[in-house]
């Protein structure tokens, strides 16, 4: 039997107070291994003093890029944000501009190196990097944490794989190919080259926002053997500003903590940890 290892990650870390204090529950009394920081987010500086009370906690930089505000004022992001300074929420414009125009791609640099620059600026250790939405699925973005991210210790980055068979073996039937799983395994391999530690496979896409502590037992069950990352959005309840539409913030913050849970774990043998616990390789067994 090969060697299966897991990082249980929490993204949006610094989005309100009650993703601040669901991961912090779930990381003292659950599963919970790493958390992704939004650097520009509300809570953000609450959330760094936190995970300086958590030292076992991996805390890794969520890029955000859609859906959220920039780390720069958005009078030097203009091609970056709309009217209201907020990043701009049509991700296929925005793909477009990143490609083709050559102000929002220095615009773009210039705020990517400002979140690292912030996360730097915390003091933690930086453990991995994702974006939020997966926006690094796009080249240009990926290009730039790769090339931004070698200066602050980047080792290991998220490349969102959800492999369709371990899913139907979880009882989800209806379970197919993403649209975005041919971009993330030309992602996974670019990353590999550029000497990253990436995972296997991921989870959590297809079931965003409602791993369940059933449907948690049931990966953990069916983990296939190497790095996997299984990543949630818990929260103390879905009553705050940013919260996912229809999430079910709440229950992956019980899945996180069930004891059923917590025993598959160990009755399947899998190591748990942060990135750091694992880096040095390119994310095979």
């Amino acid at each position: 039997m090969g060697l299966k290892r897991l990082v249980v990650t929490a993204d949006d870390f610094g989005a309100a107070k009650e993703v601040n204090n669901a991961v912090a529950l779930a990381h003292r009394h659950g599963v919970l291994t790493a958390a992704s920081l939004m650097v520009a987010a509300p809570a953000a500086a609450e959330a760094v003093a936190l995970a300086k009370t958590l030292p076992d906690l991996g805390v890794g930089l969520h890029i955000v890029l859609v859906d959220g505000v920039p780390m720069l004022p958005p009078d030097q992001v203009p091609d970056l944000v709309d009217a209201h300074g907020r990043f701009r929420d049509d991700m296929v414009r925005a793909g477009f501009a990143f490609a083709f125009n050559p102000a929002a791609r220095r615009q773009l640099r210039a705020e990517i190196a400002a979140q690292f620059e912030a996360f730097a600026a915390t003091g933690l250790t930086l453990d991995h990097v994702n974006a939020h939405k997966h926006f690094h699925l796009h080249p240009v973005v990926a290009g730039l944490i790769l090339d931004i991210g070698r200066a602050h210790g980047l080792r290991s980055v998220r490349a969102p794989v959800e492999p369709v068979a371990v899913l139907r073996a979880c009882g989800d039937a209806r379970a197919g190919g993403n649209v975005a799983t041919p971009w993330a395994k030309l992602l996974r391999a670019r990353l590999r080259r550029a000497g990253m530690t990436v995972p296997d496979a991921v989870f959590g896409l297809r079931w965003s926002g409602h791993v369940t502590a059933p449907r948690l037992a049931a990966l953990i069950e069916h983990l296939p053997d190497g790095l996997n990352e299984i990543y949630l959005h818990p929260a103390t309840s879905a009553a705050f500003e940013g919260h996912g539409p229809g999430y079910g913030h709440a229950a992956e913050l019980a899945a996180l903590t069930d004891a059923d849970v917590r025993s598959a774990l160990v009755a399947h043998g899998i190591r748990t940890g942060r990135f750091a616990d694992f880096a040095g390789g390119n994310g095979h067994a």
